[in-house]
């Protein structure tokens, strides 16, 4: 049987003082193994929120589940690490005390004179040189766990991993509130105009009204003249009056002068007059009204190039006592009427 080996220790180690040193290291074990299990009764505590001075959050049945889990474990560790203790301790105390290999044996003693007596025993040589260590004995089975240490402290963040690929899209959610209205946006443009839409029907005929009054007849106050018998006139440069002896038509309330040059009306209104000249020769003269010897813009006719024809007609208000005459004016020569009816003519009409 071979014995175990230590290691040379100096100062040496006696048993009693090897012996004490494992009971100590087996009390520090029991007190290590009672701040545990105290350690889970106050996480019971905390948990059913019985620790005097602490609050919290309630516990869930899960929290509460979780305990118990822990509690049981740590329970089952230290129940067999007390049955461990308990052999180690055991052992510890039956322990044999360990000796020493046996030294090699001294040399021999001289050899006694013959026939004398036998010498004392001599004394016991000193003790050998410990040998050498014997080889390793075959390993121990493995002890039973060890308790749980103490949860370091939280290391360090570790780099952030890549990025995981994107997984399948999921399914599409419930269709959200309907979100309040919007504000009016503004008044869009026009738009283009349609086409306009076919006519409609034609409506019935409306009752007659009421006759009116009876009104003011337009052509009571009328004149009519004209000069037929192919008259030569001496047109002057500030303008002849042409005269118009022939055909007239005079209403009472319009009167013309001897010399058949000057119509005068005696009712005031507003008149239609229009005239009418034809010569003989084309000429570079000019024709106009004269309202109350006053030439007329709007009557006027003078032309860049010759004419043997000139008419025109004009809307004009006149008061009772206004006069009119036909005059030509421009270059100076003589001017032939045309004969007949149409030499020279003028028309005046009350309108209103």
């Amino acid at each position: 049987m071979s014995m175990p080996s230590f290691p040379n220790i100096d100062p040496p180690i006696q048993r009693e003082d090897a012996v004490n040193q494992i009971l100590s290291s087996i009390a520090m074990e029991e007190l290590g193994l009672s701040h545990i299990l105290n350690a889970e009764g106050e996480k019971l505590q905390y948990i059913l929120g019985t620790i005097p001075g602490l609050s919290g959050p309630p516990a869930t049945v899960s929290d509460v589940l979780s305990a118990n889990e822990s509690v049981r474990s740590m329970l089952e560790t230290a129940a067999q690490n007390q049955l461990f203790l308990k052999s180690k301790m055991q052992g510890a105390l039956t322990a044999s005390p360990m000796q020493g290999p046996t030294g090699p044996t001294g040399p021999t003693g001289p050899t006694g004179p013959a026939g004398g007596p036998t010498g004392a025993t001599g004394a016991t040589g000193a003790t050998g040189a410990t040998g050498a260590a014997g080889a390793a004995g075959a390993t121990g089975p493995a002890g039973p766990e060890g308790l749980s240490g103490i949860a370091g402290p939280t290391g360090p963040a570790g780099a952030t991993g890549a990025t995981g690929a994107t997984g399948p899209t999921g399914p599409t959610g419930a269709a959200g509130a309907t979100g309040p209205a919007g504000a009016a946006g503004p008044t869009g443009a026009a738009g283009a105009a349609g086409p306009t839409g076919a006519a409609g029907a034609a409506g019935a005929t409306g009752p007659t009204g009421p006759t009116g009054p009876t009104g003011l007849s337009v052509t009571a106050t009328s004149a009519f003249a004209a000069n037929t018998s192919g008259s030569v006139l001496n047109v002057a440069l500030l303008g002849t009056l042409v005269p118009l002896p022939n055909s007239q038509v005079l209403s009472p309330d319009i009167t013309v002068n001897g010399a058949n040059t000057v119509f005068t009306v005696n009712t005031s209104g507003r008149y239609q007059l229009s005239y009418t000249i034809n010569t003989t020769l084309a000429l570079a003269s000019g024709t106009r009204l004269l309202i109350s010897n006053t030439p007329n813009q709007a009557s006027t006719l003078a032309p860049l190039l010759s004419l043997s024809h000139f008419s025109n007609e004009i809307l004009v208000d006149l008061n009772a006592g206004d006069t009119i005459s036909l005059q030509m004016f421009g270059i100076s020569t003589p001017t032939t009427l045309l004969p007949g009816a149409s030499g020279a003519t003028l028309s005046i009409t009350r309108l209103s």
